[in-house]
């Protein structure tokens, strides 16, 4: 089993990463002209004793990559619409003081120690109970205080496509056990593929849940609202939430509700529908159980496009759930790269993961990493254009 394991890792390398000179040679031009209007200068700060900076990845094809070892955080993406024009498709800042200052501190950041919510900040680990920061009341958001998102990462650019970023996280950060050892490795290979693959070892029994919080725009940063957007999802089943927005613990169909995006279907077709778990999320705010028979295995989560660019994004993963949010807290508050304001819902999110509240729910899928064993997960975004 292992060595057919290694085998489908070894073709699904060879697709994304084998070089290719087949591409239009438009397209690359277009590309490669591309003016993003990010100055590397104001991503230099130093944060805690280290500097902070922004780096780049390009492929062959001409697609672009920039990345900020604040938070570990994409900050842009910019890949051809149907039209050859480069467009960025990832909402962010012009400037590191705007991430550090911003109310809206996720943008495009690696999440930790633990995605998403647990349940009024505390967990019981080996019969020791934990307690974290209660920061989206009454419960504990994204790792809780500090997030993974507000520290500065170790940055090692090992060539022109591939960053790797680590951290230490200390035994207590945040009220989590362990001293755990994290890196987290953006790659950018042939085929328009951005691979992001996390890995983490610990001294003492700890929890990990690993996620990247882009907000896609697929027809461009400061375009408009998503409402338009296509959303395909492989999942059948999502996990419902309470008022809080903590998971019921149950597995409900999508079948019949306004949460099924098995079929290609605009963002804002039915999210003004009266349902109770569109009421308690503001909308699009849930966990999809991912139709993926094989634990651990690289599948196909999602396909985004964008109505007016024909700009595509398929997202594969080794995650057993993917976060779908539809920017129902968008409020206006950050200038973004493009000069506008980031207004309601002009931008989604699309994040693999564990389940929320993980270390709570016994029938979800363990969170534990225990000393001696490696968490390790893969997150792929491929681009591509519907003419």
């Amino acid at each position: 089993m292992k060595s057919l394991q290694r085998f489908a890792w070894l073709c699904i390398a060879i697709l994304f990463f084998a070089a290719c000179h087949s591409g239009k040679s438009s397209s690359k031009q277009a590309i490669s002209s591309a003016s993003v209007s990010l100055n590397p200068k104001n991503f230099i700060d130093t944060l805690g004793g280290k500097v902070t900076g922004l780096y780049s990845l390009k492929n062959r094809q001409g697609m672009q990559v920039y990345i900020t070892n604040y938070g570990a955080r994409l900050v842009s993406i910019v890949v051809p619409d149907k039209n050859n024009v480069p467009t960025d498709v990832i909402v962010g800042f012009q400037n590191v003081k705007e991430y550090i200052n911003s109310p809206d501190r996720f943008y495009g950041a690696t999440i930790g120690r633990v995605a998403n919510r647990i349940a009024k900040g505390k967990f019981t680990l080996n019969g020791k109970t934990y307690h974290l920061a209660i920061n989206n009341a009454p419960n504990s958001l994204h790792g809780g205080e500090p997030g993974y998102q507000d520290v500065v990462w170790d940055a090692n650019q090992l060539n022109d496509s591939t960053l790797q970023l680590s951290y230490l996280s200390k035994d207590g950060e945040a009220g989590y056990p362990g001293n755990l050892m994290i890196h987290v490795t953006y790659a950018l290979g042939a085929n328009d593929a951005l691979k992001i693959s996390y890995e983490a070892k610990t001294d003492k029994p700890t929890v990990v849940n690993l996620t990247n919080h882009s907000y896609f725009n697929l027809n461009g940063e400061g375009s408009g609202t998503v409402y338009n957007q296509l959303l395909q999802l492989n999942a059948d089943k999502i996990t419902p939430v309470d008022s809080t927005l903590i998971p019921t613990g149950k597995l409900v169909s999508v079948e019949g509700t306004p949460f099924d995006f098995r079929q290609m279907t605009a963002i804002g077709k039915r999210i003004q529908e009266k349902n109770d778990q569109l009421i308690n999320c503001k909308g699009y705010d849930m966990n999809y159980v991912l139709n993926n028979s094989k634990p651990d295995s690289m599948f196909h989560a999602a396909t985004a496009i964008g109505d007016k660019s024909g700009i595509v994004v398929d997202v594969y993963t080794t995650e057993p759930g993917i976060q779908f949010y539809s920017g129902n807290f968008m409020a206006g508050n950050n200038i973004l790269k493009d000069s506008i304001k980031d207004d309601y819902r002009t931008a989604f999110t699309l994040e693999t993961q564990h389940f929320p509240d993980a270390p709570n729910q016994k029938n979800f899928p363990s969170i534990i990493l225990n000393p001696g064993k490696t968490f390790s997960s893969t997150t792929i975004y491929q681009f591509s254009v519907k003419k």
